[in-house]
């Protein structure tokens, strides 16, 4: 087994944390990195990046969005050495449309994953769609415990995806032959409307909580309200977009073409985010 590191930027987000615990519980060497970290990296300073990518065998890059200095990153990691990529992009960004009629998210994305594939190394990319956490460790936590999540999703479902099943991936591509040149869409076993994921909530935890749909005009103003910039409310609302067209209920078989077992449950994810403590007062 190799002694280089591999580097997960965003070592502390949703995604990269668990992939830092499953390559530790594999004994893969990793460095951790964030902005705040011991090992600093910030998309925004570069000069963060060197120290961060200095001898790591492989990295998991989690993009900042909207950002276009993925490709500067990948030109700097394998001129380090680095042997292998694995980014995070995102479900639907080679869609016209898919997130409404700004294409600047899909665009930095999709620049993004062109920078990994150009980049002669090894490279896996990831496509998951919404996640469960976000119920939990996101931004529907709060309207979770309040009793009653206020959104522009509509009738929409979703097909969620534990954080869980992405890390698992993630880390098979960094560690395990077989993935490389390989895109994976990632999605949870069955699409779920937003109704039906707080009745599992409720199951799991016995709070009672009521969805109640918005125009995106009324949920841009209510995040107004709250002191949310419009631009930063605009992106929540157009990354809801898909959920109320219906293009996230799609199930799609990239755990399974990944690890070779199907994705785990939304009730799955409840049962393990309540043993956790989540969604107490």
């Amino acid at each position: 087994m190799t002694t280089k590191p591999v580097l997960v930027i965003g070592g502390t987000g949703k995604t990269g944390r668990r992939v830092v615990r499953l390559l530790k519980e594999r004994g893969v060497p990793v460095r951790p990195a964030s902005r705040s970290g011991e090992v600093r990296f910030d998309w925004l300073d570069e000069s963060t990046w060197g120290p961060a990518l200095d001898g790591a065998s492989g990295v998991y890059i989690v993009q900042n969005d909207g950002d276009p200095r993925t490709r500067a990153l990948v030109r700097r990691a394998v001129a380090s050495g680095v042997e292998r990529l694995v980014l995070l992009s995102a479900r639907g960004v080679d869609t016209p449309g898919y997130y409404g009629e700004d294409p600047t998210t899909s665009d930095a994305f999709l620049e993004g994953e062109a920078a990994v594939r150009e980049s002669g190394v090894d490279w896996t990319v990831l496509r998951p769609g919404w996640f469960a956490q976000n119920f939990n460790e996101g931004f529907f936590n709060e309207g979770v415990l309040a009793g009653e999540l206020r959104l522009p999703a509509g009738d929409g479902a979703a097909s969620w995806i534990d954080v869980e099943d992405i890390a698992a991936v993630a880390v098979a591509a960094l560690t395990e032959d077989g993935h490389a040149g390989r895109t994976y869409e990632l999605s949870g076993p069955a699409p779920l409307p937003l109704a039906e994921v707080l009745s599992v909530i409720e199951s799991a935890t016995g709070r009672k909580v009521r969805y109640t749909p918005l125009t995106t005009e009324q949920f841009v103003a209510e995040l107004g309200a709250q002191g949310i910039p419009a631009e930063e409310a605009g992106l929540w609302a157009a990354a809801l977009y898909p959920v109320e067209r219906g293009f996230e209920s799609k199930v799609s078989d990239g755990v399974r073409q990944a690890l070779g077992r199907a994705p785990r449950t939304f009730a799955e994810y409840a049962e393990t985010a309540v043993a956790e403590g989540a969604w107490r007062d």
